[in-house]
């Protein structure tokens, strides 16, 4: 199949970035001639699996953001202030990239907005996959961006949602949608996989080194400078070690872990970039290592080094693919129970020995609660630990791996 894959976005860093390579790696490992449109310039950092990357030219540069962020050579505004004429700008450019590669044999969009629109004025069927963040951060009371969304949909050959969450989110927000699918996110389980501690503290090490230079940490986007003698040192000995790994900002509940972790007898590594990350570090105890944005080659090793995962988000998510990703290498997640992240708990729980299952979750922002949680997990005797991460790995192995995922999206007869 000739596939078109509009994302307009990056490749790296956030949910539906890495989402969209991954799915471009896997459609491309399974023979099918995958073009990506989105606004990655450095797509060779990528393992894309043969897929080609095209990046129209944004009108002004203006790029329409859910989450103030900012990215080189684009100027972010939230969705909900682009102008009318703004809007029609975004989606004729992105749309005349799509028109240009035809024909294709699927068209995928990300986002329902922009997406929707995308799709539908690019001029070929088209399905959409829905994450979520466009939902709650920008459609969500706004009747103008809820009814173009609504619309837009309306003219896909099928939309897909991520978690039973995002399915009432998105009807709650846009109302009746048809022809709906629930395939859910995937993980890499070749690249996420249980490592041997020593073994994978050298493979986090030996990536740190490979790692382009960054003076002052002056580029968020990039890993700090130093992270190779940072790791080696903050992370030698078999001590306690949480880890979170995610946006550096208050809706993922950040805060939260740091509040839970003062009196915990453990280190903790905080991987991210955001514009709270001073403030994040004013507020984390003595035994934290925060060390900016990693990619999935350094994840792959410092997951299995980590105790615990900790996934705090106080705002609702589409899944929870972070958790899916620590599970993968045997790293117990502890999630916050709501929205898509309660869906990857309860998976987590049908594989977990009974008597453990309250520790794949705690109350969401409840700090007292994960603190609990947190030295219950890391007080287990050595055999429940090693029931648990063997339980965790199984659970990725028979809901979330990548390749069943691509599958599915292809294979998939929505309903309604």
């Amino acid at each position: 199949m000739r596939i078109l894959l509009w994302h307009g976005y990056l490749l790296g860093g956030t949910g539906s970035n890495v989402y969209t390579r991954a799915l471009a790696r896997e459609w491309s490992i399974a023979g099918h001639d995958v073009v990506v449109v989105c606004q990655e310039r450095a797509p060779e950092h990528y393992d894309l699996g043969g897929a080609t990357v095209v990046v129209p030219e944004l009108p002004g540069g203006l790029l329409p953001v859910f989450v103030m962020d900012r990215y080189s050579g684009l100027e972010p505004k939230h969705l909900q202030d682009f102008t009318d004429t703004e809007k029609r700008a975004y989606v004729d450019a992105n749309a005349g990239a799509l028109h240009e590669l035809l024909p294709a044999d699927l068209v995928f969009t990300n986002h329902v907005l922009m997406g929707g629109p995308v799709g539908t004025a690019a001029g070929a069927p088209f399905r959409v996959k829905a994450h979520g963040s466009e939902l709650e951060y920008s459609m969500r009371g706004r009747p103008e961006l809820e009814r173009w969304g609504r619309e837009s949909l309306a003219a896909a050959e099928a939309t897909f949602v991520g978690s039973r969450h995002i399915r009432e989110v998105l009807e709650d927000v846009v109302g009746q949608v048809d022809r709906v699918a629930l395939v859910p996110p995937g993980v890499d389980i070749e690249e996420f996989r249980p490592e041997e501690r020593d073994a994978a503290l050298a493979g986090l090490v030996e990536e740190a080194r490979n790692d382009a230079p960054n003076p002052g940490n002056a580029n968020e986007r990039l890993p700090d400078d130093g992270n190779a003698g940072r790791f080696a040192e903050f992370l030698a000995g078999d001590e306690p070690t949480v880890l979170y790994f995610g946006k550096l900002i208050e809706e993922k509940g950040v805060q939260v872990l740091l509040e839970a972790m003062h009196g915990i007898d453990a280190r903790l590594v905080v991987v991210g970039f955001g514009p709270f990350r001073a403030r994040f570090e004013r507020l984390a105890p003595a035994r934290t290592l925060f060390c900016g944005p990693l990619e999935h080659r350094h994840l792959a090793h410092l997951l299995p080094l980590a105790d615990v995962t900790v996934v705090p988000s106080i705002f609702p998510e589409a899944f929870g693919m972070v958790a899916a990703e620590a599970a993968a290498t045997g790293s117990p997640p502890l999630v916050a129970r709501h929205s898509g992240l309660a869906e990857v708990a309860a998976g987590l729980e049908e594989e977990y020995p009974r008597s453990l299952r309250h520790l794949a979750s705690f109350e969401t922002g409840d700090a007292a609660d994960l603190a609990a949680k947190i030295t219950e997990l890391l007080a287990l005797p050595c055999a429940d630990r090693d029931a648990l991460r063997r339980a965790a790995r199984q659970a990725v192995e028979r809901r979330w791996s990548w390749p069943s995922v691509a599958r599915r999206l292809l294979d998939a007869r929505p309903a309604g």
